[in-house]
């Protein structure tokens, strides 16, 4: 009887410990928010600031309150460091209207390693967000690839 208490107290908590991971898991997933314009969403900024490529592959960076109404530019500042296998460049971008918009355009690649350098303010340390920017739409979601919100 020893054995099969032993046994059964096993399984409980290897049982227990499963679900309890389970449950850790989704309690750190976060929900995948598009921009409104179609762009990706720079995770933890306030405002929550997207990313857009524009048509003629120059770039915007929108600025939204939690309820993705869009809000004025402030402090914000903003430049990105394009890098194709044979070169890099940078972007800077420069306040027109409410948003920042690049005063330059992206490199004609299909697939470029972006790195957008975020500053909330001009004393606010500069937080670096890394992705990589393809011209094609997902065929899940239908958005660009780079704003992909399905995860895969």
């Amino acid at each position: 009887m020893k054995m099969v208490s032993k046994l059964f107290l096993a399984v409980a908590i290897l049982f227990f410990a499963l679900n309890a991971n389970a449950y850790a898991a989704d309690d750190h997933k976060h929900a995948s928010v598009g921009g409104p314009k179609g762009g990706r969403i720079l995770e933890n900024t306030q405002p929550q600031a997207e990313f857009f490529v524009e048509k003629d592959r120059s770039a915007t960076v929108a600025f939204y309150d939690a309820d993705l109404k869009p809000v004025p530019v402030s402090d914000q500042s903003v430049s990105v460091i394009a890098e194709t296998a044979e070169k890099k460049s940078s972007l800077d971008f420069e306040k027109k209207g409410d948003v920042l918009v690049s005063k330059g355009v992206l490199a004609e690649e299909h697939a470029l390693k972006l790195v957008v350098r975020f500053k909330q303010s001009a004393d606010d340390k500069t937080r670096n967000f890394r992705f990589v920017y393809e011209d094609r739409i997902c065929d899940v979601c239908k958005r660009a690839e780079y704003a992909c919100i399905c995860g895969h």
